[in-house]
């Protein structure tokens, strides 16, 4: 495959998509022939996943979708924090924005690849079916994020073979129909299961139309009047037809022992093979506080993970919990570090023994000076300048890595739920005015979220649902899960929630800033420049 000027184009074979099931075989020197076989279309169908990897679980996708939103803020440490801030130095050349527009249009191109070729290949016609299907579905995912990302985009649904130097770009509601018709295609061949687990299936792309259908008809000149009640058909079929069930527990939905269980509609998948597993999942990283350094009794280990400090939570995130009855605070955030370093303990303090506790309330100083471990509390947390020490997300915590300084993860990302999937329903209930299915759906939720015996008391009534009780509730289940800017994109919110509860982007952010900036480098490289493919405004 040609490098283009205009969208990357290729197949990469460098990684695996789906840990020992899509067996990745590399090969050394692959020409455009070879893709014309039945083994090499099976490559090419594999390498479509591969450019998820560069997005779910990376620096860059948690960097463009859960920084300076309501959410979290910045740390102490990391070079993006202008993200999080909305600053001029949020702009054109960023490499992450650069690296997302040119990874995904590399994956579009594959899949057209794939889409293109697939008439003159040898293969039993059912399986070939499943296969474009699969191509349809990553390239409508592709899509997707690019243009909740940038707004209108180039649409390309041929495989590129040559030099190009020509783009324009296409209206968002252009752009939502090819997804759109993607999806639906690939719904009516691709299978409920398939023998190789992290392949897509069909009830993954009834939630992924679920949600592109909600997010289409947030967006006037792209809806259609059924969007909202097709998203909840889709959402509801992904519940009720197929073999899915919310875990017991919530804590049990991000155990890295058991991550193929009955919640999980479709992930990303890592591998503990140092070879296949190219960046894995980092995860791990970066939600992490300073805790290994100025206190008694702890040094950096395995378990408790390398502390990269990049993302905060705010305030408003862990006012969001009530902890007498909602479960998914103690299931969301490591809040004690035990004692591990017989060089440092503190008097009267045992290797094993609390070393910090970060406490979800204010607590006394007297109670502070009675005991002999570090007790870092609600105002130290949200004191002027403490970017280091705050509750710690531990959905992505990694103690199978093999060393302490080990940044790829093993872990699979989630991309797809099934408790989303009910937040999808709900949400698109509540917009087509039906409350009392909506709330039942929120409060399955609710009751799997409760401590044991407080069920009844999560349950929430028709009155209390409105669109900030739904955006309340995403926050709550999915902290952290690569969603929360689109969210706000979505329902009209990022502007305002974000001057309301990030202290760090709040002063700077724009109404523009619900795009980000068109790569720098696509305009340049496009015959005509700017004239022919402008950038957003506000850039």
């Amino acid at each position: 495959m040609k490098k283009i000027l205009l969208l990357i184009g290729g197949l990469a074979f460098m990684s695996q998509a789906c840990k020992d099931i899509l067996d990745e075989q590399v090969v050394s020197s692959v020409t455009p022939e070879y893709y014309q076989t039945t083994t090499g279309f099976e490559d090419a169908v594999k390498a479509s996943y591969e450019p998820l990897r560069t997005w779910y679980g990376t620096q860059r996708g948690f960097t463009l979708t859960v920084f300076g939103t309501d959410t979290y803020t910045k740390g102490a440490d990391g070079d993006y924090k202008f993200v999080n801030d909305y600053t001029p130095n949020l702009n054109s050349q960023v490499d992450y924005i650069r690296d997302l527009w040119n990874d995904f249009y590399r994956a579009i191109n594959t899949t057209n690849t794939v889409i293109d070729r697939a008439p003159n290949i040898t293969l039993d016609e059912t399986l070939k079916g499943i296969r474009v299907g699969e191509a349809k579905f990553l390239r409508a995912h592709y899509y997707f994020v690019l243009v909740q990302t940038y707004g209108p985009i180039h649409i390309s649904l041929k495989e590129t073979t040559q030099v190009q130097t020509t783009a324009s770009r296409s209206s968002v509601k252009d752009v939502y129909d090819v997804i759109v018709a993607d999806l639906e295609s690939a719904i009516a061949v691709l299978p409920a299961k398939q023998n190789d687990y992290g392949r897509v299936t069909k009830p993954a792309a009834e939630h992924l139309l679920a949600k592109v259908l909600l997010t289409r008809a947030s967006i006037p000149e792209a809806a259609k009047p059924d969007d909202n009640q097709r998203a909840a058909d889709l959402a509801k079929s992904v519940i009720n037809n197929y073999d899915f069930s919310l875990l017991p527990t919530f804590a049990a939905v991000f155990d890295q022992g058991n991550q193929q269980h009955s919640e999980v509609v479709w992930s990303v998948q890592y591998t503990q093979d140092l070879i296949t597993n190219g960046g894995g999942n980092s995860g791990h990283l970066y939600f992490l506080m300073e805790y290994d350094a100025g206190h008694k009794g702890t040094m950096r280990d395995i378990a408790n993970g390398r502390p990269f400090k990049r993302f905060k939570p705010t305030q408003y995130t862990l006012d969001l919990f009530d902890r007498t009855k909602d479960s998914r605070y103690n299931g969301s955030f490591k809040q004690v570090f035990y004692a591990n370093n017989p060089a440092t303990l503190a008097p009267g303090m045992k290797l094993g023994d609390t070393a910090i506790w970060v406490a979800p309330t204010d607590i006394s100083a007297e109670y502070k000076a009675s005991k002999n471990y570090r007790i870092i509390d609600r105002a130290e947390v949200f004191s002027s300048g403490n970017y280091r020490y705050f509750p710690s997300l531990s959905k992505f915590l990694d103690p199978l890595r093999p060393s302490v300084q080990h940044e790829p993860g093993s872990r699979d990302f989630m991309v797809a739920r099934l408790a989303e999937t009910y937040l999808i329903a709900a949400e698109a209930l509540y917009k087509v005015g039906n409350i009392d299915e909506a709330v039942q759906h929120i409060n399955a939720i609710r009751r799997r979220a409760a401590i044991p015996g407080k069920e009844a008391e999560m349950e929430i009534t028709l009155d209390q649902l409105n669109m900030d009780f739904i955006l309340d509730e995403r926050a709550r289940e999915l902290l952290g899960e690569m969603d929360r800017w689109f969210d706000l994109v979505r329902t009209g919110t990022l502007v305002d929630r974000v001057k309301k509860y990030n202290p760090d982007g709040g002063p700077n952010i724009q109404p523009y800033h619900v795009l980000r900036p068109i790569p720098s480098d696509q305009i340049d490289r496009t015959e005509g420049g700017v004239a022919s493919f402008p950038q957003n405004t506000g850039y």
